[in-house]
């Protein structure tokens, strides 16, 4: 299952880049699981990612939550909290 992946802000410094296209391996289905994968990755994305860090996820263009399931085709996009002032 391929999906498409965009990092914004601070994520998209960290990370290195604005966005890619991903195959998914079985068993990646939700924004947590895929959240893990991205994880495991190591590195810049172990530290960006990481469980502890306040993020907003949308899933094509609807803010989502873990349990939000993935399918072929989404769009998913890993952004900070905004704040305002």
């Amino acid at each position: 299952m391929v999906v498409k992946l965009l990092y914004f802000a601070s994520l998209r410094e960290q990370v290195g880049s604005s966005g890619e296209s991903l195959d998914l391996p079985l068993g990646v289905a939700s924004v947590a699981t895929l959240r893990e994968h991205l994880i495991a990755r190591g590195g810049v994305w172990q530290s960006a990612l990481a469980g502890n860090r306040a993020l907003r996820v949308a899933v094509n263009q609807d803010l989502a939550v873990a349990t939000t399931a993935i399918k072929e085709g989404d769009e998913v996009a890993f952004f900070p909290p905004v704040t305002g002032g």
